[in-house]
């Protein structure tokens, strides 16, 4: 048994130096962390900066929530005073809600030697306008900026686990953070209280205040409930410091495996017991609760194996996998020392093996068992027996009978030397042909293996003897000299062809790895250039097929979700094209399917989806000649990666011709709006001389002649001017709006007076419709732009006037609705456009046989740009099953001012429930 080189590898402590830089320009991250608020984490933040400003270093309070504790609270404002950070004030709805200032923290740590400060509920969702939507993402910005954080955090916040929260307590978390950022942190503090401690500080108030305490203990804080996330708590700071144990063991190149965790690495070998060892160590794993690696070591010999047996071995890995190990297929020299690597790179600190059959006494040295317990004493072996029928030796078959062919061969090239030697024995010394029998021994090595090699080492011998040693022809020896020359010609050949093949071995798997990558590379590099999916399509099909020696047919997803097969697919006959229906299966639940899968087995095709970024964007249909290739877990992983590549290329094309509609549109809207705005400022003034010229002559013509055409055709002159000005309003004020020109002048206004002026204004337009309100005088203030509201009204009411038959019924209806003031028009006409609901705020869009009626279609795009200048929303939707429309808004409900009350006979405004 030879022992590997221990030495780090290069490229990895490059790797750990350049992190190891980076880290150092960034802040510290300490979270403390509980199973669930009132285990004392901010209790115990506290305490932590109390210490640090007993030593001289005072940390900066960010923001601490004390929620009403009064423990926390004389901690936070004791003598002597932390320093503490103004929070910001956020406007919000009409309200101005307090939170954490990042500005203020960057600008107020700015220069300090060694900056900290204390950022409470790290998972806190920031308020609407915030430069992060997250807290942690400040968080993030201060480390980057080397500012060092002490936070905290529940464990129901974790995004990996809100499924499993969800399902313990019935109660879905809607602030999370990433797993990764949290995995990410240079400390982790554990806060630990039992449920029963918990339970009664709750009881005593020392949680939660009066009637949200006593809702807490009726749902969310049961014992039950408690105990399960203190154990999901205790388990997830369990990995972290597992995982730091693996980072200190790999920075400081400690090769024993240290027992902290029973992690199992399961052994599996080429007989028959194989399954056997697999499903005894996923049952020790399961009752140890720990995780367990499974892999299977590919020697030169086990390379040789037929077919049939290696793919008996791959499936053997595949059920492994299935179980929820972790496989890996290595390649090496002996078994023992890739097992005992690969256990101490990932501390695993149980090895679950085959028995095997009982080896002869001169060869018990070379048992796997035995190498292991004296070279990896740290190891615990655990042997798993077989019945005498699952048994196989683990020499397999003897070489001479597995592969005839390449010994006859070995014997030949030998014969061979010895021809060619025998010729030159009268003129060269035996010395120099036993160098060129060495030199037949090497070429056997390299081009047959290892057994031949050996079998030619012993030839070479004897034939040395028999042919060029006196007395010729004979194996008697002469000269007792010669027996060491045998010994080390022997010796020698033996080493050298054990090396030799060795090093084959050796080159044809590196050969192996690097044609993989080089697929991968030239599949990189030919999709890198694709700007259209047929490009993509046409490379990926070429590639693969090429790689994989079969056929390569790609499916995409088109713009309504529909998998289009590709156009090589009309070469293929009807019985040896791909199953759509497959293919589809693979794209939904996101998993292979086919051949060499559990869905499907049987098919001839191989279905893998083209996972992005974003989501999977197609599936790959693959046909290989051979089986088992997809089997091997390099060429599964070689065909994965392709797939991901592939994937986000077809993603890249895709937004690729999203950017580029993207612009047109942003370049046809700058171009409409320009000249929407030239072309209302040049009307503007012959519009308003046509309408003053137009009042004029209406005026004289009334006072000479009252029933003269004349008078009539001036009045219409004077109307459609009326019109005009009236669409030149919308068509400047449509470009303010997308110019970002409009200001908004908010007041605290009653509803009721904003629907009574947009009536009045609207009073011709409506003069031949019943209009009823339903505005209650008791709805509160909203703080908008009246003018701008009035303009929205007069848009909606304008429409249904212009929609409905005269006598039709329009009702206007105000209600306060969840923190915001509904406002709907509703009528009794023909209704919507059905599927045109939203295409109605689009600029320029018109219902239906319109062209009778006056207007260019930007009413409703100019109301749905004030509500959002507003921050509120506008929709419309069928007023009923028996027909009409309803336009509606809504504006957010703020917190208006105090305001004296009036008699009921001194109040204005619309009437409720009246009708005009």
């Amino acid at each position: 048994m030879t022992v590997d080189d221990d030495r780090p590898d290069p490229d990895a402590l490059l790797a750990h130096l350049r992190e190891q830089a980076q880290a150092e320009q960034r802040g510290r991250l300490r979270i403390y962390f509980g199973a669930s608020a009132g285990v004392g984490k901010t209790f115990a933040m506290l305490q932590a900066a109390r210490q640090l400003q007993a030593q001289g270093r005072a940390p900066l309070v960010g923001v601490v929530e004390t929620h009403g504790r009064a423990d926390t609270l004389a901690l936070l404002d004791g003598q002597p005073r932390l320093p503490q950070l103004p929070l910001r004030q956020v406007p919000y709805r009409g309200r101005s809600l307090p939170e954490f200032d990042l500005d203020g923290a960057l600008e107020r740590l700015k220069g300090e030697a060694d900056p900290l400060i204390l950022v409470d509920e790290l998972a806190h969702s920031n308020v609407a306008g915030s430069r992060h939507p997250k807290r942690w993402q400040d968080v993030e910005e201060l480390l980057a900026n080397g500012i060092s954080v002490y936070t905290t955090l529940n464990v129901q916040h974790l995004e990996s686990l809100n499924d499993v929260v969800g399902g313990i307590t019935g109660v879905r978390v809607q602030e999370t953070l990433p797993d990764t950022f949290f995995d990410r942190a240079d400390e982790v503090v554990l806060v630990d209280t039992p449920a029963d401690e918990l339970l009664t500080r709750l009881k005593a108030g020392k949680v939660y205040q009066g009637a949200q305490a006593e809702r807490a203990g009726q749902h969310f804080f049961r014992k039950g409930n408690l105990m399960a996330l203190r154990e999901l708590a205790l388990r997830r700071t369990a990995d972290r410091v597992e995982n730091d144990v693996q980072a200190w063991r790999s920075n400081e190149r400690i090769a024993q495996v240290w027992k902290t965790e029973s992690a199992i690495l399961c052994a599996i070998g080429p007989g028959d017991e194989a399954e056997s060892v697999v499903r005894s160590a996923a049952q020790l794993a399961q009752q140890l609760a720990v995780s367990w690696h499974a892999v299977f070591v590919e020697t030169p010999r086990l390379h040789r194996l037929p077919d049939a047996h290696r793919e008996r071995v791959l499936r053997t890995v595949r059920l492994a996998q299935d179980l929820g190990a972790t496989t890996a297929v290595l390649a090496g020299q002996e078994p023992a020392t890739v097992l005992r690597s690969y256990a101490r790179e990932h501390n695993l600190s149980k090895l679950v093996m085959g028995r095997g059959e009982p080896r002869p006494w001169w060869r018990r040295h070379q048992d796997l068992a035995t190498w292991l317990r004296t070279a990896a004493s740290e190891l615990d072996l655990v042997q798993v027996g077989a019945s005498r029928t699952q048994r196989i030796s683990d020499d397999l078959t003897p070489p001479l009978l597995t592969d005839p062919v390449r010994y006859l061969k070995a014997t030949l090239a030998c014969a061979l030397v010895a021809a060619v030697c025998w010729p030159l024995s009268r003129l060269v010394a035996s010395d120099n042909i036993v160098m060129l029998f060495l030199l037949g021994v090497v070429a056997v090595a390299m081009r047959l293996g290892r057994g031949p090699a050996v079998l030619a080492s012993f030839l070479s011998v004897a034939f040395f003897d028999f042919f060029f040693i006196a007395p010729r022809l004979s194996f008697a020896v002469s000269d007792v000299q010669y027996l060491i020359t045998f010994g080390v010609m022997l010796a020698v050949g033996l080493v050298t062809g054990q090396l030799t093949a060795g090093l084959r071995y050796e080159a044809r798997v590196s050969s192996e790895r690097e044609a993989r990558a080089r697929g991968l590379f030239e599949l990189t590099r030919e999709l890198a250039g694709a700007l259209q999916v047929e490009q993509v399509v046409v490379t990926a099909e070429q590639q693969l097929a090429q790689q994989f020696g079969g056929r390569a047919l790609i499916y995409v997803l088109d713009d309504d979700d529909h998998l289009q097969p590709s156009p090589a697919q009309s070469s293929h006959s009807l019985a040896e094209a791909p199953d759509a229906g497959t293919a589809r299966w693979a794209l939904d639940h996101e998993q292979p399917a086919g051949q060499g899968t559990d869905t499907l087995p049987g098919s001839a095709w191989f279905y893998l989806p083209l996972r992005a970024p974003m989501r999977s964007r197609g599936v790959l249909a693959l046909r290989t000649g051979d089986g088992g290739t997809l089997m091997l877990p390099e060429r599964r992983a070689q065909l994965d990666t392709a797939g991901r590549i592939i994937g986000q290329a077809l993603e890249r094309v895709h937004y690729v011709e999203v950017a580029q509609q993207a612009l047109l549109q942003i370049e046809s809207e700058r171009l409409r709006n320009s000249l929407l705005s030239a072309l209302s400022h040049d009307l503007r003034t012959p519009l308003a001389a046509l309408q003053g010229l137009a009042e004029t002559l209406s005026a004289s013509l009334a006072e000479q002649a009252p029933q003269d055409r004349a008078l009539e055709a001036a009045r219409a002159i004077e109307q459609q001017s009326l019109r005009i000005n009236a669409m030149v309003h919308n068509l400047l004020d449509m470009a303010r709006l997308q110019s970002g020109a409009l200001k908004l002048n908010r007041q605290w206004q009653p509803i009721d007076e904003v629907v009574g002026s947009s009536l009045q204004l609207m009073g011709s337009a409506l003069a031949r419709h019943r209009i009823v309100l339903d505005v209650p005088a008791t709805l509160p203030l909203v703080e908008v732009d009246a003018a701008l509201l009035e303009r929205v009204l007069a848009n909606l009411l304008e429409n249904a006037a212009k929609y409905t038959p005269p006598g039709s019924e329009v009702r206007v209806v105000a209600r306060a609705r969840q923190e915001e003031l509904w406002v709907s028009v509703e009528d009794n006409g023909p209704g919507l456009p059905p599927g045109r609901e939203e295409a109605l705020f689009e600029k320029f869009t018109r219902g239906h046989n319109e062209s009778h009626l006056p207007g260019v279609g930007l009413g409703l795009a100019i109301s749905r740009a004030i509500m959002q200048a507003h921050g509120g929303r506008i929709w419309a939707e069928r007023a009923g099953p028996s027909g009409g429309a309803r336009f509606s808004f809504a504006v957010p409900l703020g917190t208006p001012p105090a305001v004296p009350s009036f008699d009921e006979d001194e109040s204005t405004g619309a009437n409720a429930g009246g009708a005009l």
